[in-house]
């Protein structure tokens, strides 16, 4: 009898596991994983539970804000324009979590930790999202994780920039002063792909202004003579000095050869060498500064290239002749330079 009742128990188990294999499956969603080499910035942390499907970090990139609802031929009209040290991620919520909600709570969260408020927008946001979403150029380069967002019913949505759409949208823009510069932070919250995944996704722009690293490039021999010969003058970036020394450093070698091949190559030219700071400190003392840096260029050429020094003048001018505004890093970075001038 037992082996009957076990008999007929198993064929009851076999038959409900056939008619359960056999019937429709419902969609699961895929692990959740954050995309590859993603990071929460650590001035702004994601939502409690939320996903990070989208990252992109540049250590020099230009990003822009919006400053006000104006929107003409598919540009901000009234829009910030920062560059500096970039960071993008696109977050997707947990399901339930209204846009609204999300938005608060980052809003709540930057103004709690001392952000200054520079522009939002509550409603009837669309232009200002179209002028973002265009050409998706503010998506452009991030990586993306691997998945898809599921609606309840089993729709899914690829992970791309779409995912971030127009539907209940709002933007938030402000600052915050650190370490003696104005940090930028964008939040765009809206639903994620539309309102039957009841989830909702939030764009994060973070930009740290700094200077852009400059000496990167060294000017060759050939730019330097065609730069003479159309302006009269060429910037130098390639030259290097510590902060308020006029000793050379050894990276400046590959310029200094560069220069020393124009002299060499054209007996009859001669040249100033103008050393140029920007405006931190003492004008005196600056333009004590770029005369030493000017007169160490010369010397440079003169003894390690054997350079006629009688080609060459040296002259400092300070401060006195910017290329750019000495208010940012950027500006000061262009300024900090040496020109070689005809005569």
């Amino acid at each position: 009898m037992l082996a009957g009742k076990l008999s007929r128990n198993f064929a009851i188990v076999a038959v409900s596991m056939l008619w359960l294999s056999c019937a429709p499956q419902a969609a699961t969603a895929p692990a959740q994983v954050d995309v590859k080499g993603g990071r929460d910035h650590p001035l702004v942390q994601r939502f409690d539970g939320s996903w990070m499907i989208g990252y992109k970090a540049s250590e020099w990139e230009q990003a822009r804000f919006p400053t006000g609802m104006a929107v003409k031929d598919g540009k901000w009209v009234e829009a910030a324009s920062v560059e500096g040290r970039v960071t993008k991620a696109i977050y997707v919520a947990p399901a339930g979590k209204s846009p609204l909600e999300i938005f608060r709570n980052y809003e709540q969260a930057l103004v709690a930790a001392g952000f200054q408020r520079r522009f939002s927008c509550e409603s009837q946001c669309g232009p200002l999202y179209a002028v973002m979403r265009g050409g998706n150029r503010y998506a452009a380069g991030m990586t993306w994780a691997n998945g898809s967002v599921v609606s309840p019913g089993g729709s899914r949505y690829s992970l791309d920039e779409s995912v971030v759409s127009d539907e209940q949208g709002r933007f938030w823009y402000g600052t915050l002063a650190r370490n003696g510069q104005e940090v930028h932070v964008l939040v765009y919250t809206g639903v994620a792909g539309n309102e039957t995944t009841n989830m909702a996704a939030t764009y994060l722009q973070v930009v740290e202004p700094k200077a852009m690293p400059t000496g990167q490039v060294k000017v060759d021999a050939n730019a330097l003579d065609q730069g003479l010969k159309t302006n009269g003058k060429i910037a130098l970036y390639g030259l290097f000095f510590d902060t308020g020394k006029a000793d050379i450093k050894p990276e400046s070698k590959e310029q200094l050869a560069e220069m020393a091949q124009l002299l060499q190559t054209q007996p009859a030219l001669r040249v100033y060498i103008v050393g140029h700071t920007d405006n931190q400190g003492a004008l005196d003392s600056n333009m004590t500064l770029s005369q030493q840096r000017a007169a160490a260029v010369v010397n440079a050429l003169v003894v390690g290239y054997k350079v006629d020094g009688k080609r060459m003048v040296g002259r400092g001018v300070g401060s006195l002749a910017p290329l750019a505004s000495n208010a940012s890093d950027e500006g000061r970075s262009r300024n900090r330079r040496v020109e070689l001038v005809l005569q």
